[in-house]
């Protein structure tokens, strides 16, 4: 019988090869742009939406974007003094926690500033957010979906039942109170009620200048905390 070609052994040693590469590459790339570019932003996101800062990088074309690898972007710019590719990145490397990104433009601080703060756009939440109101919907028919959507209607825990092919609410439902953690069943009911309640919005929290070395931050925020967890994307 001919060997399958599915039939193919894979070499440990070669996507380690291949996750180092990829690795030493992003360093290049972040190192390449704080070379190209004047100014380079840590921001990060509330209620973070992939379509949303996909229109960001849309709008910002001109710009460069990097978000995730946090560790790796730290190896680029430096975690010390001793170690910083230029003066003063390693400030920048200790706002490279949790959910944030880099900005690489030639904008000035004010310009990148302004756009930020007038990009907010509402979102449904989803289950983990908190509620930002108390939502309650009112006994009565619910013509706006099809009658066979009622036991996925009474699955979620909305008191439902068909009346002359109508789905309909058989009382007040009290679907969240404001500061609950919502779960997945109140997140899909607000989806379905087209209820908006989580704002995706970018926060600029430092800015560094390639031309003069000085770093600043932008957040008001006490700098971050270092973690202590081993560094499992160090690249030698």
């Amino acid at each position: 019988m001919p060997k399958s070609k599915r039939d193919k052994k894979v070499s440990l040693t070669k996507t380690t090869k291949k996750g180092l590469e990829s690795k030493q590459k992003l360093i290049e790339e972040l190192r390449k742009c704080v070379d190209t570019y004047r100014n380079l932003f840590i921001f990060s996101v509330e209620n973070m939406r992939n379509n949303r800062l996909k229109d960001i990088r849309t709008a910002w074309k001109h710009s460069r974007f990097f978000f995730g690898k946090n560790k790796v972007m730290i190896l680029a710019l430096g975690k010390g003094q001793t170690d910083e590719y230029k003066d003063n990145l390693h400030k920048v490397s200790k706002y490279l926690r949790g959910e944030v990104g880099v900005l690489f433009t030639n904008k000035t601080k004010d310009e990148v500033l302004e756009f930020f703060n007038q990009f907010k756009e509402m979102d449904y939440a989803r289950a983990g957010n908190q509620a930002q109101m108390d939502v309650t919907l009112e006994e009565g028919p619910l013509e706006q979906f099809p009658h066979s959507m009622e036991p996925q209607l009474r699955q979620l825990g909305l008191p439902t039942a068909l009346k002359k092919g109508v789905i309909t609410l058989l009382k007040d439902h009290e679907v969240c109170k404001e500061g609950d953690v919502l779960t997945p069943e109140q997140a899909r009911v607000l989806k379905l009620f087209a209820i908006e309640m989580a704002e995706f919005k970018v926060q600029i929290n430092c800015v560094w200048n390639s031309e003069t070395g000085e770093f600043e931050n932008l957040a008001g925020a006490a700098e971050p905390a270092q973690d202590d967890e081993e560094e499992e994307d160090s690249v030698e």
